[in-house]
């Protein structure tokens, strides 16, 4: 198959994975694909996975293919409070929570991060529109729920300071009772103690 015939049939998904080029065309030459690598054509995502080099450009693109090359996933943590100006830093990885194992992924479009999470955790996130798909991404109130859960060291005052949470948005913005529903979910007593501290600091 010729590259132009190729890209004809799978440009509009912008990513792929072999198994789907395989459902198409079962004779295609995987060979190919390292082929158009090197030619800059296309790029490994991860075993397996793909995506047309040009989609690099895409606003939001990296998140999408999060989702896509290691599933179940949804954007959470530092990369979902940075989204929703949370956070005052910009966050160049995508990270991101998962029933399966801990992982890493680093492509040519970014440094993809997964923390595990039991499954029962695997809710609080939206489906933001993405073209003809969706991205998964958590809820302010739950991305900031999987942080401080997965990162204990968050446990005083100092520490949930140092994240430098933005003022306006803890108070005007998030849901509290949403927060602390869904905080009463990880049936983690830690966890709401440190929930207690964020709302003693931002006196919500």
């Amino acid at each position: 198959m010729k590259y132009l015939e190729f890209r004809k049939q799978f440009i509009d998904l912008g990513c792929f994975s072999a198994h789907q080029v395989y459902a198409v065309e079962p004779a295609f030459d995987r060979n190919n694909l390292t082929r158009w690598q090197k030619q800059q054509l296309i790029v490994k995502l991860r075993q397996g996975f793909y995506a047309f080099r040009e989609c690099i450009v895409k606003p939001n693109f990296a998140m999408y293919l999060s989702n896509f090359i290691y599933k179940p996933s949804y954007i959470s943590l530092h990369s979902a409070l940075a989204f929703y100006g949370m956070i005052p830093e910009a966050v160049t990885q995508i990270i991101a929570v998962s029933s399966l194992k801990t992982a890493e992924f680093e492509n040519d479009f970014a440094l993809f991060i997964y923390k595990k999470i039991k499954p029962e955790l695997m809710f609080g996130y939206l489906q933001k529109p993405f073209g003809e798909r969706v991205i998964r991404l958590a809820t302010p109130e739950k991305a900031l729920l999987d942080l401080l859960y997965l990162y204990p060291f968050y446990n005083t005052e100092e520490e949930i300071e140092n994240l430098r949470l933005d003022d306006d948005f803890i108070r005007d913005e998030l849901n509290v009772t949403t927060l602390i529903n869904n905080a009463e979910r990880f049936n983690n007593k830690a966890l709401i103690q440190r929930v207690k501290l964020l709302k003693k600091i931002y006196n919500i």
